[in-house]
């Protein structure tokens, strides 16, 4: 099963990048990246400064404190936090648990529960298409809600309730589809296309 750590030289910068992109908005100081990867102070310090180095990550003084953040215009953003989601947390358990849950053609979480945004009333955080054991599932999601420290709003379509929503343009679905996503099962391409009824 591939792990974030697979694509890193290294385990702390693996670690620094699972902590900023589970938490996009968030700024951190060197102590509290320490404390939080559980990793040694200089090797923090040495990766912190080759993330600065390559611009995924930016620095800010406050106080007496350097706050590390998150350069969202970094070039790669976007692949990076695609890499974060899919091989830790949900999604790496998603994946590698996937036969356990069923016949799973798509799992797609929204892009404003990766970047740990406040919920708006109707969204979902999580969308699961295909035949799928709900008790594995569901003791997978209380997991993650532990670790999160919050609800993960989820809904599990069949896939021929997807496909018919779909073709009906429902309400629900349409949002999801114009909604940012990041697929950590199936394809973006197979996820919105409609397909034409009797084809």
């Amino acid at each position: 099963m591939t792990t974030l750590q697979d694509f890193m030289i290294s385990r702390v910068r693996a670690q620094i990048l699972e902590l900023f992109f589970s938490n996009v908005e968030e700024m951190y100081y060197v102590r509290e990246i320490t404390r939080r990867t559980k990793e040694e102070i200089n090797a923090v310090r040495r990766e912190l400064e080759r993330l600065l180095g390559c611009g995924i990550l930016r620095s800010e003084e406050r106080g007496n404190r350097l706050y590390y953040s998150l350069n969202k215009r970094y070039a790669f953003f976007q692949e990076f936090e695609n890499m974060v989601v899919k091989s830790t947390g949900l999604g790496l358990k998603i994946r590698k648990l996937q036969r356990k849950l069923g016949e799973l053609s798509f799992v797609m979480f929204s892009g404003r529960f990766v970047r740990g945004l406040q919920v708006r009333q109707g969204d979902v955080d999580m969308l699961v298409v295909g035949t799928v054991v709900l008790p594995e599932l569901d003791v997978l999601v209380k997991e993650a809600e532990k670790k999160l420290e919050r609800e993960i709003n989820y809904t599990v379509l069949t896939d021929e309730e997807f496909e018919f929503r779909k073709t009906r343009r429902d309400p629900f679905i349409m949002d999801v589809l114009y909604g940012t996503r990041i697929m950590v099962i199936g394809s973006e391409d197979a996820f919105v296309e409609r397909k034409v009824p009797g084809l």
